[in-house]
């Protein structure tokens, strides 16, 4: 099988391995077809802590100034800081550097429009058709506009946050909070939140030098560090973030991480116990959101996945909240983007309120067994891998926005390539982790067939 790429471009951006396929040039010429589509005006940067990052940050830099843009830098911090702080500023789009999960090795640049949104598929099917044919904006020397080194943009995200939500209503004793930033662009902003907020702060892993103390996904196998230190400090709830912050990751009162599918639950319930309304999630979301929304009489609406597909179906439909069941929360009433910032607040908010435990709260809710795989894949077989499933499974009740999602009697599962990452996703869901893995089994070893593995 031939070697799987290092470099991905798409419509969510590009992404790569530093100094094998993410090269200062590309970066650089990434930059001008940005500045080329923005119109040579105002462009919000900023970036996680990776070590790579300086680096891309300068030939981001580069391309843009070439290209006639003024550039406000707002340093490192979360990628939700950024799409809040291209709104604030009116600035005509942003640029996010962040390889998000993907390994330490790897960065990437996340583009967002003047609406604080990525771009959607049409503007970014524009983007790269001005990347690839190579007609780029360029502006001569005494043209070249300034960058703006802006600091206070964490600051500004957090207090937005307090504004809109104040902070936590009074009980006994502080809450007691663990954050796992992954050393991360959450390091700083979200220990500063939650004591803004009036919690009792412990943390591990808030060192933003770009080392990945775990694996940057904020799933519960990587989370045993947190675990020990909630039950090391009687905490009442952990949280962990990814290495841009815009994920969230629960863990309980008892050290047990709840998965990153109940955030979003716990995060609605938050919301609607206040404010009922629609709400918007991606295909892959735990069925157990139905039913919380059901709960409340109110309507849940589906998108495709990614986050910019669901922020159209959040204005499409006026949604409430939002969002994508990795542990994205997106709250547009203070950030219309997927934030763990407003995540961690909309918890805390909801734990300081009933007065339940984490553990309450999540036995108060509908429980299936989700399950997710994923193998490397090349893009040419992905196709292949589609059509195979849609032939196997036709007699079934099926969604093709977005891969292949095939309704069972018992569950259901999704197949998808990723956007992101050289892979296929497989993600099955049922009453039971028996009859989950059953189905998991089963699609699984038809894909490795299809690819090729053994």
């Amino acid at each position: 099988m031939r070697p799987i790429p290092t470099l991905k471009i798409s419509i969510s951006g590009v992404r790569g391995v530093i100094g094998e396929s993410l090269t200062p040039v590309l970066l650089t010429r990434f930059a001008q077809a940005f500045g080329t589509y923005v119109g040579a005006r105002t462009v919000v940067i900023g970036r996680d802590p990776r070590t790579s990052g300086e680096m891309v940050k300068q030939a981001v830099t580069a391309g843009l100034l070439s290209s006639g843009c003024r550039i406000v830098d707002i340093g490192m911090c979360p990628v939700p800081t950024v799409q809040l702080l291209v709104r604030h500023h009116r600035a005509h789009g942003g640029i996010a550097i962040t390889a998000s999960h993907n390994p330490a090795e790897w960065n990437a640049l996340k583009f967002i429009g003047r609406d604080g949104f990525f771009l959607n598929t049409g503007q970014a099917r524009e983007l790269l058709d001005i990347y690839h044919q190579g007609e780029y904006t360029r502006v001569g020397g005494a043209e070249m506009r300034e960058v703006v080194e802006l600091s206070g943009a964490t600051d500004l995200h957090i207090q937005t946050i307090i504004d809109g939500l104040g902070g936590l209503p009074a009980t006994k004793k502080k809450l007691r909070i663990v954050l796992d930033a992954c050393n991360g662009a959450g390091s700083l902003a979200g220990p500063k939140l939650l004591e803004a907020l009036g919690a009792e702060v412990f943390t591990v892993n808030v060192t933003p030098d770009g080392s990945f103390p775990r694996p940057a996904e904020p799933l519960a196998e990587n989370l045993g560090d947190l675990c020990a230190a909630v039950n090391e400090h009687h905490a009442d709830v952990g949280f962990a973030q990814d290495m841009d912050a815009d994920r969230l990751a629960v863990v309980s009162e008892e050290g047990v991480a709840i998965g990153e599918e109940y955030t979003l639950l716990l995060a609605t319930v938050s919301v609607l116990g206040k404010t009922p309304g629609p709400v918007a999630a991606n295909l892959s979301t735990t069925s157990a959101l139905k039913e919380v929304v059901s709960r409340f009489g109110c309507a849940l609406f589906q998108s495709k996945i990614g986050e910019v597909n669901v922020t159209e179906e959040m204005q499409k439909q006026n949604a409430v909240i939002g969002g994508e069941g990795n542990g994205g929360v997106i709250y547009p009433r203070l950030n219309f983007a997927r934030d763990s910032l407003v995540g961690m607040a909309l918890i805390l908010h909801l734990l300081a309120r009933t007065g339940q435990t984490v553990t309450d709260l999540v036995n108060s809710l509908p429980r299936f067994a989700m399950i997710k795989e994923k193998m490397k894949c090349p893009s040419d077989k992905i196709s292949i891998i589609l059509r195979m499933v849609r032939q196997e499974y036709a007699n079934y009740p099926m969604d093709l926005r977005d891969g292949v999602k095939v309704s069972l009697p018992h569950g259901w599962f999704l197949v998808r390539g990723s956007n992101t990452e050289p892979i296929i996703r497989v993600i099955a869901e049922a009453q039971s982790e028996v009859e989950a893995r059953t189905i998991i089994e089963q699609i699984y070893s038809r894909v490795q067939d299809c690819v090729g593995q053994p």
